[in-house]
Protein backbone atom coordinates (compact mmCIF):
# COMPACT_ATOMS: atom_id res chain seq x y z
CA UNK A 1 0.00 0.00 0.00
CA UNK A 2 1.54 3.19 -0.92
CA UNK A 3 1.90 6.31 0.18
CA UNK A 4 -0.26 9.23 -0.86
CA UNK A 5 1.11 12.78 -1.79
CA UNK A 6 -0.43 14.12 0.92
CA UNK A 7 0.88 11.67 3.12
CA UNK A 8 4.67 11.98 2.08
CA UNK A 9 4.45 15.78 2.48
CA UNK A 10 3.35 15.49 5.54
CA UNK A 11 6.03 13.51 6.88
CA UNK A 12 8.66 15.89 4.93
CA UNK A 13 6.94 18.79 7.35
CA UNK A 14 7.62 16.70 10.42
CA UNK A 15 10.75 15.75 9.52
CA UNK A 16 11.83 19.32 8.47
CA UNK A 17 10.37 20.29 12.45
CA UNK A 18 12.12 17.91 14.29
CA UNK A 19 15.52 18.96 12.15
CA UNK A 20 14.72 22.38 13.12
CA UNK A 21 14.45 21.65 16.93
CA UNK A 22 17.17 19.37 16.93
CA UNK A 23 20.92 19.99 17.69
CA UNK A 24 22.62 16.62 15.92
CA UNK A 25 21.78 13.62 13.70
CA UNK A 26 22.99 10.29 14.18
CA UNK A 27 22.14 8.09 11.31
CA UNK A 28 22.06 4.39 11.52
CA UNK A 29 22.15 1.33 9.58
CA UNK A 30 18.94 -0.34 11.49
CA UNK A 31 18.84 -3.79 9.37
CA UNK A 32 17.76 -6.62 11.86
CA UNK A 33 16.35 -4.84 14.60
CA UNK A 34 12.91 -6.52 15.61
CA UNK A 35 10.26 -3.63 16.77
CA UNK A 36 10.68 -4.51 20.60
CA UNK A 37 14.51 -3.51 20.09
CA UNK A 38 13.21 -0.35 18.23
CA UNK A 39 11.14 0.38 21.05
CA UNK A 40 13.90 -0.31 23.44
CA UNK A 41 16.08 2.49 21.59
CA UNK A 42 13.07 4.56 21.27
CA UNK A 43 13.03 4.37 25.12
CA UNK A 44 16.89 5.09 25.80
CA UNK A 45 16.44 8.32 23.35
CA UNK A 46 13.38 9.73 24.88
CA UNK A 47 15.15 10.34 28.17
CA UNK A 48 17.83 12.16 26.60
CA UNK A 49 15.66 14.69 24.32
CA UNK A 50 16.91 12.23 21.07
CA UNK A 51 13.92 11.17 18.24
CA UNK A 52 14.39 7.82 17.03
CA UNK A 53 12.38 8.19 13.13
CA UNK A 54 12.38 5.65 10.15
CA UNK A 55 11.84 6.99 6.93
CA UNK A 56 12.58 6.25 3.30
CA UNK A 57 15.83 8.61 2.17
CA UNK A 58 13.91 10.24 -0.79
CA UNK A 59 11.71 11.44 1.82
CA UNK A 60 14.78 12.74 4.48
CA UNK A 61 16.69 14.09 0.91
CA UNK A 62 13.21 16.36 0.24
CA UNK A 63 13.42 17.32 3.92
CA UNK A 64 16.91 18.64 4.07
CA UNK A 65 16.90 20.43 0.77
CA UNK A 66 17.75 24.00 0.67
CA UNK A 67 18.71 23.19 4.79
CA UNK A 68 22.49 24.10 4.84
CA UNK A 69 22.86 23.21 8.46
CA UNK A 70 21.07 19.34 7.29
CA UNK A 71 22.62 18.79 3.70
CA UNK A 72 25.74 16.67 4.29
CA UNK A 73 23.25 14.28 5.85
CA UNK A 74 22.79 13.23 2.05
CA UNK A 75 25.97 11.25 2.13
CA UNK A 76 25.02 8.75 4.46
CA UNK A 77 21.20 8.52 3.09
CA UNK A 78 22.26 4.93 1.49
CA UNK A 79 20.21 1.66 2.29
CA UNK A 80 18.31 1.62 5.74
CA UNK A 81 18.32 4.03 7.97
CA UNK A 82 16.71 4.97 10.77
CA UNK A 83 17.52 8.79 12.48
CA UNK A 84 18.24 10.09 15.39
CA UNK A 85 17.44 13.60 15.90
CA UNK A 86 18.55 14.78 19.20
CA UNK A 87 17.57 18.29 20.68
CA UNK A 88 19.57 18.87 24.19
CA UNK A 89 21.44 16.17 25.82
CA UNK A 90 23.82 15.41 22.48
CA UNK A 91 26.35 13.30 24.78
CA UNK A 92 23.45 11.12 26.61
CA UNK A 93 21.57 10.65 23.68
CA UNK A 94 25.15 9.38 21.82
CA UNK A 95 25.92 7.30 24.71
CA UNK A 96 22.47 5.51 25.17
CA UNK A 97 23.08 4.71 21.34
CA UNK A 98 26.05 2.98 22.00
CA UNK A 99 25.16 1.22 25.14
CA UNK A 100 22.00 -0.10 22.89
CA UNK A 101 24.50 -1.02 19.87
CA UNK A 102 27.39 -3.07 22.15
CA UNK A 103 23.89 -4.88 24.16
CA UNK A 104 21.94 -5.57 20.91
CA UNK A 105 25.71 -6.10 18.60
CA UNK A 106 23.16 -5.42 16.05
CA UNK A 107 22.75 -1.62 14.73
CA UNK A 108 25.95 0.21 13.45
CA UNK A 109 26.30 3.99 13.34
CA UNK A 110 26.43 5.22 9.69
CA UNK A 111 27.75 8.72 10.77
CA UNK A 112 26.46 12.23 12.40
CA UNK A 113 25.89 15.35 11.62
CA UNK A 114 26.40 18.16 14.30
CA UNK A 115 26.57 21.81 13.97
CA UNK A 116 26.55 21.37 9.99
CA UNK A 117 29.47 19.36 9.92
CA UNK A 118 29.97 15.54 9.25
CA UNK A 119 31.57 14.04 12.43
CA UNK A 120 33.89 10.87 12.32
CA UNK A 121 33.76 7.86 14.08
CA UNK A 122 36.13 9.23 16.37
CA UNK A 123 34.42 12.30 17.02
CA UNK A 124 31.05 10.31 17.69
CA UNK A 125 32.73 8.42 20.35
CA UNK A 126 34.03 11.57 21.93
CA UNK A 127 30.52 13.32 22.21
CA UNK A 128 29.78 10.16 24.45
CA UNK A 129 32.50 10.45 26.81
CA UNK A 130 30.70 14.47 27.51
CA UNK A 131 29.57 14.54 30.68
CA UNK A 132 25.75 14.38 30.86
CA UNK A 133 23.74 17.49 30.99
CA UNK A 134 23.10 17.31 34.65
CA UNK A 135 26.77 16.72 35.61
CA UNK A 136 27.67 19.94 33.55
CA UNK A 137 24.85 22.06 35.44
CA UNK A 138 25.94 20.50 39.22
CA UNK A 139 29.23 21.48 38.10
CA UNK A 140 28.35 24.96 36.69
CA UNK A 141 26.19 24.97 39.98
CA UNK A 142 28.72 24.19 42.53
CA UNK A 143 31.49 27.06 40.81
CA UNK A 144 28.71 29.41 41.68
CA UNK A 145 28.09 28.09 45.07
CA UNK A 146 31.86 28.59 45.63
CA UNK A 147 32.43 31.72 44.39
CA UNK A 148 29.26 33.46 45.80
CA UNK A 149 30.70 31.75 49.45
CA UNK A 150 33.93 33.39 48.73
CA UNK A 151 32.11 36.83 47.69
CA UNK A 152 29.57 36.54 50.91
CA UNK A 153 32.79 35.77 53.62
CA UNK A 154 34.08 39.01 51.73
CA UNK A 155 31.79 41.06 52.28
CA UNK A 156 30.98 39.96 55.78
CA UNK A 157 34.59 41.10 56.47
CA UNK A 158 34.24 44.30 55.10
CA UNK A 159 32.48 45.85 57.98
CA UNK A 160 34.84 44.39 60.79
CA UNK A 161 37.79 45.08 58.72
CA UNK A 162 36.62 48.84 58.30
CA UNK A 163 35.69 48.76 62.42
CA UNK A 164 39.32 47.63 62.95
CA UNK A 165 40.65 50.69 60.83
CA UNK A 166 38.58 53.29 62.23
CA UNK A 167 39.56 51.76 66.05
CA UNK A 168 43.45 51.56 65.08
CA UNK A 169 42.78 55.65 63.59
CA UNK A 170 41.47 56.73 66.41
CA UNK A 171 43.74 55.18 68.82
CA UNK A 172 46.47 56.82 66.69
CA UNK A 173 44.81 60.30 66.87
CA UNK A 174 44.75 59.82 70.84
CA UNK A 175 48.46 59.42 71.01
Amino acid sequence: MGRTLENKQQIVQEIKTLLNESEMAVVLDFKGLSIKEMSDLRARLHANQGICKVTKNSLMRRAIEGESNWSDLDSLLTGSNAFVLIKEDVGGAVKAIQSFQKETNKSETKGALFEGKLLSQAEIKEIANLPSREVLMAKIAGALNGVASKLAIGINEIPSGLARSLKQHSESSES
